[in-house]
């Protein structure tokens, strides 16, 4: 399982792709093995306001329903639409295909409370 560097990452297993002024989020490869197949992604509407810490949708696999929470605060302006009808795309692709959402983030100093990619290797392996 490969990590990739140029992202950051939350304790709770989401990643986070920063892009000018805007973050895109999705979950880790880690967090979709876990999970095993996923049949089902709820998320927010664009518009909807996400806060640290708390839960912003849910992703649905064969095993159970997992919850989804916020690494960081702000506005959705974008949701990955492409999830609702291919959810297995978190599976295959959970860096590149299956983003979930992108947010317009309230407060950038919420970014220096995520981890990078050695310290989230470590926390996985711990």
């Amino acid at each position: 399982m490969s990590t990739p560097k140029d992202l950051k990452y939350s304790e709770d297993h989401e990643w986070v792709k920063q892009e000018d002024g805007k973050v895109r989020l999705g979950i880790t490869e880690f967090a979709q093995s876990e999970l095993g197949d996923i049949v089902f992604v709820e998320l927010p509407a664009e518009g909807d306001e996400i806060t640290k810490g708390e839960s912003f949708g849910s992703v649905e696999s064969v095993k159970t329903v997992s919850e989804l929470y916020a690494p960081l605060s702000g506005t959705v302006v974008e949701v990955n639409e492409e999830l609702e009808d291919s959810p297995e795309l978190v599976n295959e692709s959970p860096y590149e295909g299956a983003w979930m959402v992108v947010i317009e983030v309230s407060d950038e100093s919420q970014l220096d409370s995520l981890m990078d990619a050695d310290a989230y290797d470590e926390m996985v392996d711990a």
